[in-house]
C-alpha cells in the first residue's frame, strides 16, 4: 500500500442454508486465509451469514438470533486481523427487518449498511421480509454489548493510506438507474464493494460483468464484486458465486463456478490521480457528503499478482491487436485527409529512408488518398541515401514505394551535405553531432522544397517514442506540415507495419515481403557511416530499449506515477528479461533525456492523437521547456 496497490479479495464461503453456526466458521475461516495471503479489504456475499435462500425463514427470531450469535463469533475469531471486511446479515432494528452489510475491522462492527434498492420481481421476494431505509437516515443500533452507526450511505477512509476510501452496496443497488456507488465516488470512494447474491440464467453473467467494469470505468474507482454461491438453496435458482474484481473499466480478476477467494489489486493511488486530472469529476455539494468513518490499516508492501504488460500501448491478443492496428490506421489517416482538403494540396511528400518509421507514414498516407479517392502516384516518396544508407535500406524504400504505387524521387544527399560541411569548415572526419545533424537538416529541406515545387504537403514520420526521447534533430526531422505518427510509440509502430504485412500477405505478396523485411530491419537513424555495407549505427543501443522506453512513457507520464513505482512496475513486468540494474539505467536515461528534450516538443507541427498518450503542446501534455529533473532523478539515485 505504500506505493498505492492495496490487495483485495472477493470471496465465496460454502454456506448451508439457515445454519448461521456453520456458515459462522466458514466465514472467518475464508477471513484468516484471505488475510494470511496479504488481503486488506474483503467483500463477501449478501446475506451469507443466513444464506440468502431462507424465504419465510428470515421472520423466525430463531434465525435472526442465530445471525446475531454468529456475527459475535466471527468477531472473536478475527479480533487480531489487520483487515477490513464486509459481510451480508439480517438486522432487525425498530421492529423492521434490513439487509445489511456489516463491515467488520479487528473484531468491531464498524457500521451496518442496509440495502437501498430492493428487488420485488421475478425471482425476487425481498420486501416481502425486509424493509427499505429511510435515505440520509442515521441510527444506532446494539451489537453484542455496543452500539454502532447504521446508515445507508457512508465511506471509510484509512490514516496513513489517504488514497483508499472504501463504499460499500449491495447487490440491486448496483442494478438500479442510481446506485448508491455513485453518491459514495462523488464522496472520495476509491473503492465500492458490492455484497451479492445474484442468480445465474443464461447470458447473465456478461451483462454482470459489464455492469461490474462499467461502473468501476464511470466511478473512477476499484470495484469488488462478492456473489453467493454453492450452499444456496436450488430449490429454484442456481449462484454460481461469479466474483468479479474491476478497476476503472479493466477487468483485473474473475472466477465462477468455485467457492473460495478471487484475489487482486487495486491501485488506489493511480485512481485519485485520474479523479484529479479529470475536471468532471465533481464533488458533491457539502449537504450531499456522505459522512466518513476512520480506520487504521498498518500501511505495507503490497505482494503484486495482477499481471503488467510489458506492452501498455500494444494488445497481447492477436485479434485485439488487429482491431487496435486498423482503428488506428483509420483515425491517422482522416486526420491526414482532412488536412489534405483543407490545405487542396496537390501532392504529398514524405521522406522514404526504409525504416519503420517512414514505412507507417506512407502506409497511413496511401489509406488517406484511397479515402479521398486520388491516386498514389500524388504520393511523392522520396529517398535521400547519404554517408550512412546502406543497400537494404535504401532498395527497400525503392521497393516499397514502387509497390505502393508512389511517386519516386531519389536524391542523393552527400554532395550537398559535404559542400555545406566545407562551407561552415566541418571536417568530414568529425562524425560529431554536427556531421549527424547536418544529414538530417537537409533531408527536411529538400522535402520542403519539392512540396513548394509541386504544390504539397511535407508529411512527417516521427514518432511518440522519439518526441519523449528528443531523439529527432530540431529544425530536421522534428519538423513537417503534418506529423501522423506523432501520438504513436515505436512499439506499435512496428506493430502496425506488422498488421499491414499481414493484412497483405495473399493480396499484395511483393508489398508484404518488403515490409516483412523492413520490420527485420534494425532501427537506425542511419547518420554514421556504414560498416562493411551493414547499418553501424542502432538507436536501441544509444538510447536504449524502446520497450522499456514506452513502458516508462505509459505510466510515468499517461498515469503520473513516480519513478519508484515505476522501477518496480517495469521490474514485475520485465524480470525475466532485464535485472534492475539495467531498468534502472535506462528510466534514469528516460527522465533525463524527457526532461531536457522538451523544448522539441514545445514547437511540433500538428498531427492527431490516436491513443491515450500524446505529448502535444497544444493537447495532452503543457510542460515548460526549462522544467528540472532534479526531484525525478534524486528518487532514482536512492533506489541504487
Amino acid at each position: 500500500m505504500r506505493d498505492g496497490f492495496v490487495k483485495v479479495a472477493a470471496g465465496t464461503p460454502k454456506i448451508r442454508v439457515a445454519d448461521c453456526r456453520y456458515n459462522a466458521e466458514q466465514i472467518f475461516t475464508l477471513m484468516r486465509e484471505a488475510a494470511a495471503q496479504g488481503v486488506r479489504v474483503l467483500c463477501l456475499p449478501e446475506l451469507c451469514l443466513t444464506g440468502y435462500t431462507c424465504g419465510d425463514l428470515f421472520l423466525q427470531d430463531t434465525l435472526l438470533s442465530g445471525a446475531e450469535e454468529g456475527l459475535s463469533t466471527i468477531l472473536e475469531a478475527t479480533k487480531n486481523l489487520d483487515m477490513v471486511t464486509a459481510l451480508g446479515m439480517p438486522v432487525r432494528f425498530n421492529n423492521k427487518l434490513y439487509n445489511c452489510a456489516a463491515v467488520i475491522h479487528e473484531g468491531e462492527v464498524q457500521c451496518l449498511l442496509p440495502k437501498t434498492h430492493l428487488p420485488n420481481y421475478g425471482e425476487f421476494y425481498e420486501k416481502r421480509w425486509f424493509s427499505a431505509w429511510e435515505p440520509g437516515r442515521f441510527a444506532g443500533v446494539r451489537v453484542g454489548e455496543v452500539y454502532v452507526p447504521i446508515t445507508d450511505r457512508q465511506i471509510f477512509a484509512f490514516d496513513g493510506i489517504p488514497d483508499l476510501v472504501l463504499g460499500v452496496e449491495l447487490c440491486e443497488d448496483l442494478w438500479a438507474p442510481e446506485p448508491p456507488s455513485a453518491a459514495l465516488a462523488r464522496s472520495g470512494a476509491t473503492l465500492i464493494l458490492n455484497l451479492s447474491a445474484s442468480d445465474e440464467t443464461v447470458g447473465k453473467a456478461g451483462y454482470r460483468r459489464s455492469l461490474v467494469t462499467g461502473q468501476s470505468a464511470r466511478l473512477v474507482c476499484g470495484y469488488v464484486y462478492a456473489d453467493a454461491g454453492e450452499g444456496e438453496s436450488t430449490t429454484d435458482l442456481v449462484f454460481t458465486g461469479h466474483n468479479l474484481i474491476a478497476e476503472n473499466g479493466t477487468l483485473l480478476a474473475e472466477r465462477r463456478f468455485a467457492t473460495g477467494l478471487t484475489i487482486s489489486e487495486i491501485d488506489v493511488a493511480r485512481l485519485a490521480y485520474e479523479r484529479r486530472r479529470m475536471t468532471t469529476f465533481q464533488l458533491p455539494a457539502e449537504q450531499e457528503r456522505c459522512p466518513s468513518i476512520s480506520l487504521e490499516l498498518e500501511p505495507s508492501t503490497t505482494t503484486l499478482t495482477r499481471y503488467v504488460s510489458p506492452t501498455p500501448f500494444v494488445p497481447e491478443d492477436a485479434a485485439g491487436r488487429a482491431e487496435r492496428c486498423d482503428e488506428i490506421l483509420k483515425i491517422a489517416a482522416l486526420g491526414l485527409k482532412k488536412r489534405i482538403e483543407h490545405t487542396r494540396a496537390a501532392a504529398v511528400v514524405v521522406g522514404l529512408s526504409g525504416g519503420l518509421d517512414s514505412t507507417l507514414a506512407v502506409l497511413i498516407t496511401a489509406v488517406a488518398m484511397r479515402l479521398l479517392d486520388r491516386p498514389a502516384s500524388d504520393i511523392i516518396a522520396v529517398t535521400m541515401p547519404c554517408f550512412g544508407t546502406t543497400d537494404r535500406t535504401r532498395d527497400n524504400a525503392v521497393e516499397l514505394a514502387g509497390r505502393l504505387g508512389a511517386t519516386l524521387k531519389r536524391i542523393d544527399i552527400s554532395e550537398a551535405v559535404k559542400r555545406h560541411f566545407k562551407d561552415i569548415g566541418q571536417s568530414m572526419e568529425d562524425h560529431d553531432v554536427t556531421f549527424e545533424n547536418g544529414q538530417a537538416r537537409e533531408r527536411t529541406q529538400v522535402l520542403m522544397d519539392i512540396a513548394n515545387q509541386v504544390g504539397g504537403m511535407v508529411v512527417g514520420t516521427g514518432d511518440l517514442s522519439e518526441l519523449a526521447l528528443g531523439w529527432a534533430t530540431y529544425n530536421g526531422d522534428h519538423m513537417s506540415m503534418y506529423g501522423v505518427n506523432a501520438s504513436i510509440p515505436k512499439t506499435l509502430v512496428r506493430h502496425l507495419v506488422s498488421y499491414v504485412c499481414g493484412d497483405k500477405a495473399e493480396s499484395e505478396p511483393e508489398l508484404s515481403h518488403v515490409l516483412a523485411d523492413i520490420l527485420d530491419t534494425p532501427v537506425s537513424p542511419e547518420l554514421l557511416p556504414a560498416v562493411n555495407g551493414q547499418i553501424s549505427q542502432k538507436t536501441e543501443d544509444l538510447v536504449g530499449p524502446y520497450e522499456l522506453h514506452d513502458f516508462f512513457l505509459y505510466y510515468a507520464i499517461r498515469w503520473g506515477f513516480p519513478p519508484k513505482k515505476v522501477l518496480r512496475l517495469a521490474e514485475h513486468a520485465f524480470g525475466r528479461t532485464y535485472d534492475r540494474a539495467t531498468i534502472l539505467r535506462w528510466e534514469k536515461t528516460f527522465y533525463r533525456r524527457f526532461f531536457a528534450q522538451q523544448f522539441k516538443r514545445s514547437c511540433l507541427p500538428d498531427g492527431p492523437k490516436v491513443g491515450s498518450v500524446t505529448l502535444s503542446p497544444r493537447g495532452d501534455w503543457r510542460m515548460p521547456s526549462d522544467a528540472v529533473a532534479s526531484l525525478w532523478l534524486d528518487e532514482l539515485e536512492g533506489l541504487a
